[in-house]
């Protein structure tokens, strides 16, 4: 746990340092619900089991094991930063030397099948990479 806990607090300090013109932070849990934060004054830490986010408008935590992704949105929805890929569709999977994982319903519900690891996802002509935790 404590790996991951400075794996994954790597990965805020370096998603904190590329905000640049973003506006919000966008976390998904496992189960597909969205959180967006304004990244005015944003900080994060790992409590224990917990990542903390604090902004101007308070405090919220969320449990490591039920986040899913975050990531930088211009107004708060994820349909704005994830131009690459049209959440509500179905995605291939694959692992970066190629292997498939197969087809999922969509994003959310293969994060939730795969283990950990880097991937390469795909619907239609566009593909992007991603980190499961």
């Amino acid at each position: 746990m404590r790996k991951i806990g400075m794996v994954l607090g790597l990965l805020v300090c370096a998603v904190m340092a590329q905000a640049g013109e973003y506006a919000y932070l966008v976390f998904t849990n496992t189960s597909g619900s969205t959180t967006a934060l304004t990244v005015s004054n944003l900080s994060a830490k790992i409590s224990g089991s917990t990542l903390v986010v604090t902004n101007d408008d308070g405090t919220v935590n969320f449990t490591l094991t039920d986040l899913a992704a975050m990531q930088f949105s211009v107004d708060g929805n994820l349909s704005a930063i994830d131009n690459v890929l049209d959440a509500d569709q179905p995605v291939r999977v694959y692992s970066i030397s190629g292997t498939s994982f197969g087809t999922f319903d969509n994003l959310v519900h293969a994060v939730q099948q795969l283990g950990a690891g880097s991937y390469v996802v795909s619907n239609g002509k566009n593909s992007q990479t991603i980190v499961v935790q």
